[in-house]
Order: C-alpha cells, then structure tokens, then sequence
C-alpha cells in the first residue's frame, strides 16, 4: 500500500479515537453506557442498528460467495434483513423501548428474569455471550485478512490493531461512542462505496453496465437461489433475521431502547429496513462483476481486496480499507457494549451477590472492564479461526443456527398470542434447538439448509407446543405483555431498576 492509503487508514482510526473520548465525556452512569439515556435521536438509532449489522465479513466471505454464486448472497444475506427489520418495526422496536421506558431495563435481557424466571435468563444470557464471542472473533479475523490481502500484514497484527482501536473508544464512550462512530463509519463507508462502484462503471463502459452487466456473467450467478442456497434456505433465513435484528442479536435491541420514545424506535426500524434493502446493492456490484477483473481466483474470498488494488489508485484504497473497517468495528463495539450490559446487570448479580448492590458508578466502571474482557478474548479466539473452520463456516453454520433457538424465547415473550408460554417452554425450546444443531452439524454433517432451518424450526415447535399443551400463563405475565403492547402519548415508566 502507498504511503497515502496508510494516511487515510491511520486517520480513520484517530478519528475514531476522538469520538470516543468526546462521547466519554457524556457518560455519567451505567444507563448512559449501556442505552445512552434513551436519548437517541431515530435516525442515528436507524443508522446505527443498520451499521451493527454487518462487518468486514460482507468484504471477505460474502465477496466470495459473491464470486462463485453471485446474487444469490444478497437475498439470502440483506434482502432478507431488510425484510426481517420491516417485520420487527411493526412487532418489536416499540415493545424494546416500552420496555426500558416504563420498566427501567437497561439490558436486553433483563426482563427474562420478570417474563419466565431466573433459569431462564441464565442459560440464555450464557449461551448466547459465548456465541458472541466467536462471532465476534470471525469479524476480527475477516479485517486480518483484508489487511494481510492489502498490506501483506501478518493477520495477527490485523487483529490486534483493529481490536485495539476499538476497544479503546468503545470502552470509554459506550453506545454514544458506538453511535456517533456508527455515523461517521456510515458516511465513510458511502464514499468508499460510491468510489468503488465508479471505478468498476468506468471500466465497464460507463452507467451502461448496471444493466449490460449480468449478461457477461458466469452461468446462474444472476439467480436468487442455487444449488447450495435454495428457496427453503431463503425462507428460512428471513425468519431467522427477522429474529436476530431485532433483539436476537442483543445490541441492535438496544437501539431501539435508546430511542426517546417508542414512536422514534419504530422510524429508526424503517429507516434501518430502508438501507438493508438498498445500499448492500451498492456495495455488492463490485463483487458480482468479480470474475470479470479477477478471473480464476484460487481463494474467492480474496477478490474484493484483488478488485480494490487493481482498479483504485493510491490514497482511494486506504479509503476504501477504511470504509471495511467501519462495518466491523461498528458491529464488535455494539456488540460488546450489549454483552457487557448482559453481564453487568444479568449475570454478575447472580452469581455475586454483592454486585447487587452496586451504585451507578460501580455499575458503570463494571461495564467498562467487562467491554474490555469481552473484547480482549474475541481477539484471543480470532487468532484460532482458521482452526475452527473460517469466517463463513463461523457466521452461517454457527451463528445462523444457533442465532434461532437464543432468540425464540426472547423475541416471543414479547408478544400476546404467546403469553402461555413460560419458562419450560423457554429452557426446552432453546436445548432442543442447541442439541439439534450439534446432531446436525456434527453428527449427521447435514447441508447448510438442514443445518440453518431445522434448529430454529425445532426451537419454534417446542416453544409454541408446549405453551398450548402445558400453559404458564399467570397475571403477571399478562399485565406485562398488556402494558408493552399499550400505545400511549408519553412513556412514561411504571417501575424502574437502578
């Protein structure tokens, strides 16, 4: 890379590092970290769930699908995003923010302990911290790769520099350093975009390409499905991201809860739908038109970066490595903003009772060093990627299907028409699903869809069948789903935690 690329990454990351130490001064206590008072505006609460949602993995394993299939990756992997968050600006994004309007929680899962019980929220809480810690790990390591793709740097300097940074601002501002870096990371990365997506028009033979383009390519890479990814896998991945980007992945809940108000957290839904089904398209062109700059490719995943050196001249590519910077430190520093959250108010008071009794400051300095261990052992995972099967193996066989049995339980309890449902259908649905999978996965070594459809399938069965056969429903219960499902003029809270 030329001296100029290096000069407009290192910018990047100082600028970052300057939004987190402004943002730090704006937090005062563990609800300003952890939900930034839900003083939110929507539209950075849209732009930020959208720039949580996806990573550097879209550069390395998605850009590979991308080569070898073509556009099948953007139905199955944001066509059906925007489709899920649509469906939760209508189901879910009020009911998040009623929740910590007029029930004081602070932490996605805070109010299992109140819809099923304890045991409930424990195994949830545990299983799904550890999940996140290798999902996390794949981002880390996709950002090596591009780095070692770029710059020829060894992918654990990769790690470490980008872990660094990251840590850094997102300990010290929480989800305000997390949002305003979101917003800058968002406005980078359009440049880097719209750069890119020039560069290969101008090769193309101009505006022209948009639409001549698909006719040069590779035998069935211009359809939805294929062999691999078919229509069942489509289907199904719809439910499953209708799940994960609405509170199954904990961080982009707290989106919604950050809001001021719960009409705020459903514009910022569809403001986040809107960019799902759009800008992807943007960013994706360059890697469908792949095989025609890059041909014969021994590694697929490496044809975003090969595209970038050949076609970008210096200074652009530093440009463009920042913007694949962006999606990944946005989704880690949201991610670990939420599963600090997680442990801070969900988990450490179970298991240390004094931690119960933590004032604002404690709780606060408690998140900060939980942000920074969750974020240290990511790294130390990342480095084992290749070992554990590589980023697309990591983001779709693991985090895909176990995604689904974590969330049913929690996105469902939200809801009236499963108010039956308790905590046994909670802890059945989400081991049933868990242990599906590893039949699947690692006995029966199923196809991607069996592997993605059948766990949260299960989970679904359970939870529901159980509810009807076996119902919990009490007052309580129905006095909560009844309040988070009440529109009112002011949100105003009816009982709080500290």
């Amino acid at each position: 890379m030329h001296a100029l690329d290096w000069t407009m990454v290192c910018g990047y990351f100082g600028l970052m590092l300057v939004i987190g130490w402004w943002s730090h001064r704006r937090v005062k206590t563990d609800r300003d970290f952890f939900i930034a008072g839900g003083r939110m505006p929507w539209w950075l609460a849209g732009i930020s769930h959208h720039m949580s949602g996806y990573s550097a993995v879209l550069f390395v394993a998605y850009a590979g699908v991308a080569y070898t299939d073509g556009v099948t990756v953007y139905f199955w992997g944001f066509a059906s995003i925007g489709i899920g968050v649509a469906i939760g600006s209508w189901l879910f994004a009020a009911r998040w923010n009623r929740l910590r309007a007029r029930f004081g929680v602070a932490s996605p899962l805070e109010f299992l302990a109140r819809r099923y019980n304890i045991p409930a929220q424990q195994v949830l809480a545990w299983s799904g911290s550890s999940l996140k810690i290798f999902d996390v790990a794949a981002k880390w390591f996709a950002v090596a790769v591009l780095l070692n793709s770029f710059a020829g740097l060894p992918l654990l300097w990769g790690i470490i520099i980008t872990g660094t940074v990251t840590l850094l601002y997102c300990t010290a501002g929480g989800l305000w350093a997390d949002a305003l870096t979101d917003f800058g990371q968002f406005v980078i990365q359009a440049a880097a975009g719209i750069v890119m997506i020039w560069a290969v028009l101008a090769q193309l033979g101009g505006i022209s390409a948009l639409w001549t383009l698909w006719d040069r390519l590779p035998a069935g890479h211009i359809s939805p499905v294929t062999g691999q990814y078919t229509t069942v896998f489509l289907l199904v991945y719809v439910l499953v991201k209708t799940l994960e980007y609405n509170g199954g992945m904990w961080n982009l809940a707290q989106r919604y809860m950050a809001a001021p108000n719960s009409q705020a957290a459903r514009r910022g839904a569809v403001l986040s739908s809107a960019l799902y089904l759009i800008w992807p398209l943007v960013l994706m062109f360059p890697m469908f038109a792949a095989p025609l700059f890059v041909p014969g490719l021994e590694d697929p995943t490496t044809s975003y970066a090969a595209m970038t050196q050949q076609l970008l001249p210096p200074g652009m590519i530093g440009l463009v490595l920042a913007g694949m910077f962006s999606h990944t430190m946005a989704m880690v520093a949201s991610d670990a903003n939420a599963i600090s959250s997680v442990i801070t108010r969900d988990m450490l008071p179970v298991l240390w009772r004094k931690a119960r009794d933590f004032n604002e400051f404690q709780r606060l300095r408690t998140g900060r060093i939980a942000t920074f261990s969750f974020i240290v052992v990511s790294m130390v995972v990342a480095t084992q990627a290749q070992q554990l099967g590589g980023v697309l193996s990591i983001v779709v066989s693991w985090v895909a299907a176990l995604m689904g049995p974590i969330s049913v339980p929690l996105l469902l309890g939200m809801l009236p028409w499963f108010r039956r449902c308790g905590s046994r259908a909670a802890i059945v649905s989400w081991a049933g699903g868990l242990i599906t999978y590893g039949v699947l996965y690692y006995g029966l070594d199923a196809n991607p869809t069996a592997t993605v459809a059948t766990p949260i399938l299960v989970s679904l069965a359970l939870y529901i069948g159980l509810g009807l056969v076996a119902s919990e429903r009490t007052r309580e219960i129905d006095e909560m789903l009844e309040e988070l499902d009440r529109e009112a003029t002011a949100d105003a809270p009816v009982a709080s935690r500290g």
